[in-house]
């Protein structure tokens, strides 16, 4: 959908989230929007790429994606393809492949679950101490590992300038 359409759709989600817990609203929305091409691609109302590690209870589904290591031995479900590339210049492998991912009855505890998902793992604490900020923010969530790409930091802020302007 069109950016304009996006915000308009999901910033209510986005400012509940902000009211709980801090995370600024245009951090969630601008990760929903990558995640989601826009809301495109939010199977089972997915907007964030969050995994399931278990693939077990029921509130899985196994959808394609594409990861980045530099190993070539990763496991996953189902690998469809592996392919080297060159990442900040570094020598990294392209997986596609199909992992689990979370799924959700609305796009509402889709949002909160990824804010709880963010204030449960210790690994985002430096992040949530700069979760007004969304540029800085997205710095340390990519630090901490929240995506395998190298450049998620920059991807971020590049879609946020996109929510940003839409935003009253």
């Amino acid at each position: 959908m069109k950016p304009e359409l996006f915000v308009n759709n999901y910033l209510p989600h986005a400012k509940k989230v902000e009211a709980k817990t801090g995370i600024s609203a245009v951090a969630t929305l601008t990760q929903a929007a990558l995640e989601s091409a826009w809301g495109d691609v939010a199977p089972g109302n997915m907007f964030f790429g969050v995994k399931d590690t278990d693939g077990i209870n029921g509130n899985e589904q196994l959808i394609t994606t594409t990861e980045y290591s530099s190993r070539a031995d990763l496991k996953f479900p189902v690998i469809i393809s592996i392919t080297p590339v060159m990442r900040k210049g570094r020598k990294m492998f392209k997986y596609v492949v199909k992992d689990y991912f979370r799924k959700y009855p609305t796009p509402e505890e889709c949002f909160n679950d990824h804010a709880q998902f963010f204030l449960k793992n210790s690994r985002y604490a430096k992040a949530l101490t700069v979760k007004h900020d969304y540029n800085s923010f997205f710095e340390e969530i990519a630090k901490a590992g929240y995506a395998t790409d190298p450049n998620y930091s920059d991807t971020l802020k590049a879609v946020s300038k996109s929510i940003v302007k839409f935003i009253k």
